[in-house]
């Protein structure tokens, strides 16, 4: 009781703390809409709540009985649940419930199409060998074997469950080829080929399909991985800035810029990130401010942005250009005014 109440007063704390900052937004978002993880939240919380004061309090005053609640009581297992979407270490985990669950329906279909070839096997077994417990030309003893697993439907179906997942089949079809006849060779030929390799194959390349399917569309397995390798290139180019900085006084000057390109390392490394640079000059001045000169920051953030084929850094070098000439007409039409304003005023006089 006392863990029960110091897990309860935590996450009643927590999730006070989460409404009182985000007010209306811990509901609902113009954005996402309803947020279910945080509606959940508030449901288990206020079940537990009510559990461990409203109803426990009624137990004692009354005598009401607590064990109706006990079931109801694990379902505040399910705000574990939660976790596998915050954690990074449990995203395996998370993509493993997720397909679990995206193929709960493939699985079922797939027990049910196993289970009705099985059927169908241990009744035909058990029926061509009804007649085989009266032939006296077989032992008591493989008589007996043949009844203690092929004797009712329901001892033939509990054979060929084995023989189908366990992987001993030749225990269970080798007395039959050898004793009785060597007809059910090929029956177990087939069976086998047909069910164990070909089906449970096909079964297999369904559920490996489902989890690359759910692994694909998994958004926040794609944000964290888009994430990451952002973090990763970024720390990259900033290796990169470091070693092309010769004079290490946190800015990168024309001239440094080409001295480490001439490295052919160098090249095929930013060539493999997906930098082509053609021509070093006119890559430089996409980065350099009016001093010729740029920082990590803006060398980082810019050297992103080119990321991709020579087309992409042209498009950057149009964008250079027009702003630059934006400029320049912006500055050009404040001296125009000026010159105008200045004629006015000087016919005014």
């Amino acid at each position: 009781h006392v863990i029960d109440h110091m897990f309860n007063a935590f996450f009643l704390a927590e999730l006070c703390l989460r409404m009182s900052l985000m007010k209306s937004r811990f509901f609902y978002t113009p954005e996402h809409g309803v947020d279910k993880f945080n509606m959940f939240d508030f449901f288990m919380v206020a079940s537990t709540s009510a559990d461990l004061y409203l109803f426990s309090a009624a137990a004692d005053s009354r005598g009401f009985d607590l064990n109706v609640l006990r079931p109801f009581r694990f379902l505040r297992l399910l705000r574990t649940i939660r976790i596998l979407y915050s954690v990074k270490v449990l995203e395996k985990l998370r993509i493993l419930v997720m397909t679990i669950a995206a193929s709960f329906m493939a699985l079922f279909w797939s027990i049910l199409l196993l289970g009705i070839v099985m059927l169908l096997g241990s009744l035909f077994i058990c029926q061509s060998l009804s007649e085989v417990y009266a032939d006296e030309t077989l032992s008591l003893e493989t008589r007996f074997w043949i009844f203690k697993n092929y004797g009712t439907a329901n001892r033939a179906m509990y054979t060929f469950f084995e023989l189908t997942f366990s992987g001993g089949w030749p225990n269970y079809a080798r007395k039959l080829v050898e004793e009785v006849s060597s007809a059910y060779a090929w029956f177990f030929i087939v069976y086998i080929v047909a069910v164990v390799f070909a089906m449970f194959r096909i079964i297999t390349a369904l559920f490996l399909k489902d989890t690359l399917a759910v692994a694909a569309n998994d958004a926040e397995s794609a944000i964290q991985t888009k994430m990451r390798q952002a973090k990763k290139f970024a720390n990259e180019l900033l290796s990169f800035f470091r070693a092309a900085d010769k004079s290490k006084d946190g800015v990168l000057t024309l001239e440094e810029f080409e001295n480490t390109l001439q490295d052919p390392r160098v090249k095929t490394w930013l060539s493999l990130m997906d930098v082509e640079i053609l021509d070093p000059a006119e890559f430089f001045a996409l980065l350099a401010d009016e001093q010729g000169r740029v920082d990590a920051e803006h060398f980082i953030r810019t050297i992103v942005r080119c990321k991709g084929p020579s087309r992409a850094q042209d498009t950057m070098a149009i964008t250079y250009m027009v702003n630059r000439i934006l400029y320049q007409v912006e500055a050009l039409e404040q001296q125009v005014g000026s010159i105008l304003a200045f004629q006015k005023r000087g016919m005014r006089q």
